[in-house]
């Protein structure tokens, strides 16, 4: 039944009920956004013949719109992309850069940037908010302390069961004590497994159950876990998405039932390419004098590789000493010419500023598709990879291009939307919702049945 939000609505209502197929325009419908990390697009599109069993993802090209593909933003990460998920922006825009902060001596113990007040424009949260709406998540990046009337966020630190205490405290007050009485204990934080994402996705349509949120986002992460240590396209790779695919069948299920007028919006923050071999890219900034070492720490710097996997963010100490800046140019274009480090190519400041990456950073590089960014300053060069799958790559490449599904009552059927860029989906849900995100720089897709 639907939500009666006022009892101005009434009569609207009423004229719903007599046409249960269509959204009524300008009423706002409940909307449930769900990520698949590193879902990529042809997974879905070409799963049949790809001999995947992926019933309930496959179902939404037959009974709504669905992107032939998404073009992200720089750097194809978790939490920059989901952060444009929730904002409609750039990174450039909302702040957040990169999965960890930047922190090129490790004050903060490997610390990622978790915290909702690093976002710097609305989210998607606000506008449901100033629309009058409900609102809950599980487990989205960049959630703790997010204006959420019933939030799960995601963080972590060490793994051990503390972590679920820091969750708990984290989270809405006694939310969580609420939900582990009647379903036993919440996945650690740091648990990102497919039996870490069933826990949450059941605690997930507990909360749709029972507090009925008119906006709400879920998180699954077990598919990017796994193609991190496989590569995509594996035996085990498959075998996690299909185990996702069931629990979008539940949560579909689940926000059929609570809200039968509601939208379902599924998405995902990258795709994935397969990694041959890992690149030092500190050693030649250590060689330089650009970065001190002491007993294998950084102790000093004045430019810094701020890791992205399959790209990297150069950020300089003092932007303005010009001895420096020239310094690590030159040494930039010693390594784009060395084909040893496959660098595919280097943005400067106002080319990394045009699309949209990282405010901290005075260049930008990207490197070509089977190459990752290692992680210790001492490896050999050429070196084994740590993960046999990565993104983090330039957005314009197929193998980064990410997902977007969307069904429910009033959006268009079997209707093949394209390539759409990221910054479109919020202000789409945000259009959905009757609510206002004023400062997306994308677009509201054509995705509602014409009248």
């Amino acid at each position: 039944m639907r939500l009666l939000f006022s009892s101005l609505l009434l009569g609207v209502l009423s004229l719903a009920a007599a046409q249960p197929s269509f959204a009524q325009p300008g009423a706002p419908q409940p909307v449930l956004l769900i990520s698949i990390d590193g879902l990529r697009p042809a997974d879905v599109l070409d799963a049949q013949r790809r001999g995947l069993h992926l019933p309930n993802l496959h179902a939404f090209l037959k009974q709504g719109s669905y992107a032939h593909d998404v073009r992200g933003v720089l750097p194809t990460l978790t939490y920059p992309s989901h952060t444009t998920l929730i904002t409609g922006v750039s990174p450039y825009v909302h702040g957040i850069g990169s999965n960890l902060t930047f922190d090129p001596t490790n004050q903060n113990q490997q610390g990622w940037d978790w915290y909702a007040a690093d976002i710097r424009v609305p989210t998607l949260w606000d506008a449901a908010h100033a629309a009058g709406l409900t609102t809950a998540n599980v487990h989205w990046p960049v959630s703790v302390g997010a204006q959420v009337d019933w939030n799960l966020p995601q963080i972590w630190r060490t793994g051990l069961p503390d972590d679920r205490k820091l969750v708990a405290a984290l989270s809405t007050p006694g939310l969580l004590p609420s939900l582990e009485k009647d379903l036993g204990p919440y996945a650690d934080g740091i648990d990102e497994s497919l039996a870490g994402d069933q826990n949450r996705t059941k605690f997930a349509i507990h909360l749709l159950e029972t507090r009925k949120p008119q906006f709400m986002t879920a998180y699954v992460t077990a598919l990017d876990t796994e193609q991190h240590a496989t590569g995509p396209d594996t035996p085990t790779s498959r075998k996690t998405l299909e185990g996702i695919d069931v629990l979008i069948g539940d949560l579909v299920a689940a926000a059929q039932r609570v809200h039968p007028n509601g939208v379902v919006a599924i998405v995902s923050d990258h795709g994935f390419a397969p990694v041959k071999q890992d690149i030092n890219f500190y050693a030649p900034f250590i060689k330089a004098g650009l970065v001190t070492i002491k007993d294998g720490k950084i102790t000093d710097w004045q430019a810094a590789v701020w890791n992205d996997g399959g790209s990297a963010a150069i950020v300089l100490k003092d932007p303005n000493n010009a001895e420096v800046k020239a310094k690590v140019a030159a040494l930039l274009k010693q390594l784009q010419d060395d084909p040893q480090y496959h660098i595919d190519r280097v943005l400067d400041r106002d080319q990394l500023v045009a699309q949209g990456g990282t405010d901290k950073a005075s260049w930008f590089v990207l490197m070509k598709i089977g190459y990752e960014l290692g992680v210790t300053p001492d490896a050999p060069l050429p070196a084994p990879p740590h993960f046999l799958g990565m993104h983090g790559y330039d957005p314009a490449t197929p193998e980064m291009r990410s997902t977007f599904l969307i069904e429910g009552p009033g959006i268009a059927v079997g209707k093949n939307l394209g390539s759409i860029d990221m910054r479109d989906i919020a202000p789409t849900l945000a259009q959905l919702m009757d609510a206002r995100l004023p400062q997306a720089q994308g677009h509201a897709l054509p995705v509602a049945i014409s009248p």
